[in-house]
């Protein structure tokens, strides 16, 4: 299990506490349908990253095998990796052993300025923010916006920690070090908290300052990208101060809760306008130029608009009472398998993985067509009832699983499929 999938209770129970903030402070900090998008796209991250994190951290350990420096310099030391603490035996507490203590210390920040430099570029070069648009589509800004994560962003953005490799970091310490930045990561995400002290803001990334990173307002676009250290921006000119609120989301709202088309939309119009523009010039440029160019015969550049938190319409789609509480009670119950499936993940056949995969990303897509109210998320989430309720039932009669795991899950498959239909009937 990794450090992230172990961090998960830890990231609801602040979810739970931000909840109990809103509802005693009468703040509107969240909304259902945004949550359970924000929370599904989490899982569809998690779960990628079963397949992805297979590749990219080989890239890494490849490129350190072969590139490091030490393998070249012999007399350049390796990075002492070691845990930094010790027991102090019957005395509470811990020690602190310095060069390991430093060497992770360096690591660190030295994975939060490549983090930077991802993070930078992934708002400058189309392509890359076709991989990280996932993460500011949510129109609301808090906890649950944090676990709003692509699932193919990964794939592209490994490159910028390969210099890391090449000084010869380990594997697990750029690994730890980089789970440790995306975990702090997690409370900044909130209207909650205002500005901390000085001393705070001058050198840590806080709330105040990622809010502007969210913000679609034309004076906070493209602002405060670091990590954990704000000090990255205030040296490279990317900083800019939390004035009036921020309105969040996007340029051009993705209005749609369908997880996989808020990871592959931006893709789908890069290659659309490549497809329709002339010259390879005008074609690599849509790829890899700003996400706001257009060539000439496309039409102009974008342009942002001036927004505020008064005449921002924000996407929330009317459907039946019935609809969302049959749609939240699939989504916990996908949220508990998709959980399980990553603890027995490494337990598993690849192909058994995909399966569930595949089945639980349907699920999270069904769900988001239902609280869009689409017509074809019923036919879908029927199609799908109706087949797992039949593996189920094979299952059962085959007697290759347990039977009364099986004859729970017909059973549960079934009164879903009845649920359903009596729901996509209940008036709005």
């Amino acid at each position: 299990m990794s450090i992230i999938q172990a961090s998960i209770p830890l990231f609801f129970i602040l979810l739970g506490l931000e909840l109990a903030y809103a509802r005693v402070s009468g703040r509107g900090l969240l909304r259902l349908n945004d949550s359970i998008s924000n929370l599904s796209l989490g899982t569809l991250s998690q779960l990628s990253g079963l397949f992805f994190k297979l590749v990219t951290i080989g890239l890494y350990i490849w490129f350190a095998d072969h590139f490091a420096v030490q393998r070249f310099f012999p007399a350049i030391p390796a990075w002492i990796g070691g845990s930094p603490f010790y027991s102090m035996g019957g005395f509470p507490g811990f020690g602190v052993r310095v060069p390991e203590f430093v060497s992770w210390a360096v690591v660190f920040v030295m994975v939060d300025f490549a983090y930077y430099w991802s993070h930078r570029l992934s708002h400058e070069v189309h392509v890359l923010w076709a991989g990280h648009v996932v993460h500011h589509s949510s129109e609301e800004y808090n906890l649950a916006v944090a676990l709003r994560q692509t699932s193919l962003g990964g794939l592209m953005t490994w490159v910028f920690y390969i210099p890391l490799a090449v000084l010869g970091v380990p594997w697990l310490m750029f690994v730890t070090c980089n789970a440790l930045n995306l975990i702090y990561q997690f409370w900044i995400h909130t209207r909650a908290v205002g500005r901390l002290g000085s001393v705070t803001e001058a050198v840590m990334n806080t709330p105040s300052h990622h809010r502007v990173h969210h913000g679609v307002n034309p004076k906070y676009q493209d602002k405060n990208y670091a990590g954990v250290f704000i000090s990255w921006d205030k040296l490279f000119g990317t900083f800019v101060r939390e004035d009036e609120e921020p309105v969040y989301g996007l340029t051009h709202p993705l209005e749609s809760w369908n997880p996989l088309w808020a990871n592959v939309h931006v893709f789908v119009d890069i290659w659309r306008m490549a497809l329709r523009t002339r010259g390879w010039r005008n074609k690599l440029k849509v790829v890899f130029g700003p996400p706001s160019w257009r060539p000439e015969d496309i039409g102009p550049s974008v342009v942002i608009p001036e927004v505020t938190v008064d005449n921002f319409r924000k996407f929330d789609p009317v459907v039946a009472g019935a609809i969302t509480l049959y749609s939240v009670v699939q989504f916990v119950v996908i949220i508990f398998a998709s959980v399980k499936l990553l603890a027995i993940a490494d337990k598993l056949p690849m192909a058994q993985v995909g399966a569930f995969v595949f089945y639980i990303a349907l699920a999270l897509v069904n769900v988001g067509g239902l609280l869009e109210g689409e017509a074809w998320a019923y036919v879908m989430e029927q199609a799908r009832l109706i087949s797992l309720g039949a593996a189920a039932g094979t299952l059962l009669v085959l007697g290759t699983v347990s039977r009364l795991g099986a004859a729970l899950a017909l059973g549960w498959f079934a009164i879903s499929a009845v649920w359903l239909w009596t729901a996509s009937r209940a008036p709005r």
